[in-house]
């Protein structure tokens, strides 16, 4: 389990984190959006030990993450920009990661050369960004992580290799209960795989709920009234547009709840549909002053 608790970070007076708080369960897929700048790269780099906390704990399995030689070695972080030796292949990377992870898989890595079908000898500094990406998820899933860290992990790469790098991680969470926490902007992605998701803003979590839950926890109404219906005031309105007859409203709260409410108020008709998790981004930091601005030029 990786346990954040109060975690504050200042850079150059700037609170880049602000007593955050954050819990990833044990062999969970717990995903961890914001807005540019909410400070999910900062979490990031402090659960994998690569910065120390001005104030907070992080902790892994009950212990503390910095200069902490053991837990690192159980770990795997794909940043968002990878960075190698400048003249190294992948083999050169694999003899050099296999002296360091203890863990270091030879016979996958030879495996996944089927996969991920280019020279391991080509300098991965002369390589496209995806394929670059795909070198750090060669090397990365080789180390046999408890705990893979992953930023943007699939940020350049095409449709088939994003479906085959999912497919792969997704196997080790299910054989071997490995936990992955990824932050990224493609919502629509996370959404197919996360069990769990933070949504952080100015550097606090302002929500933390398994997918679920979250999902059950807030809904879109379309409902048409008589001339004089109106919605019950019990609702908890986030969102409100309206077109011709037809109102949608996004409503806090879950589905059979707010379903009773509108049979009890009469509507002519009203449908209530499930959000996507964009869409539950989008709303739930409407209330943090990040609605989308209309612009006129």
């Amino acid at each position: 389990m990786i346990e954040v608790k109060k975690l504050t970070k200042l850079f150059d007076g700037f609170a880049a984190l602000n007593e955050l708080d954050m819990t990833v369960p044990k062999g969970s897929v717990y995903g961890l959006v914001g807005p540019n700048g909410a400070g999910k790269s900062t979490v990031l780099r402090h659960i994998t030990g690569i910065y120390k906390q001005d104030s907070g704990s992080v902790l892994i399995d009950g212990q503390p993450v910095f200069e902490n030689n053991d837990l690192k070695s159980r770990m795997a972080f794909i940043p968002d920009d990878v960075y190698y030796f400048p003249q190294a292949g992948v083999r050169d990377m694999m003899k050099y990661y296999s002296e360091l992870y203890p863990r270091f898989d030879h016979h996958r890595y030879e495996k996944l050369s089927e996969v991920f079908s280019f020279s391991d000898k080509t300098p991965i500094r002369r390589m496209s960004k995806g394929m670059q990406k795909q070198a750090a998820f060669w090397l990365a899933m080789c180390l046999r992580p408890e705990y893979l860290i992953l930023d943007e992990p699939v940020d350049g790469l095409d449709p088939v290799m994003r479906r085959q790098v999912w497919s792969i991680i997704m196997g080790d969470v299910a054989e071997n209960g490995t936990t992955v926490l990824v932050s990224s902007h493609n919502l629509r992605e996370l959404e197919d795989v996360c069990d769990y998701v933070g949504i952080i803003h100015n550097g606090k979590t302002i929500l933390e709920r398994s997918l679920t839950e979250l999902q059950d926890n807030i809904v879109k109404v379309q409902i048409v009234y008589p001339d004089d219906g109106e919605l019950p005031k019990d609702l908890k309105v986030m969102n409100h547009s309206k077109s011709g007859k037809i109102s949608t409203y996004i409503i806090k709260g879950r589905a059979a709840d707010v379903s009773l409410l509108l049979e009890a108020s009469s509507p002519i008709f009203y449908d209530i549909v499930p959000l996507t998790l964009e869409e539950i981004f989008i709303y739930e930091l409407g209330g943090a002053d990040y609605n989308v601005k209309d612009i006129l030029l």
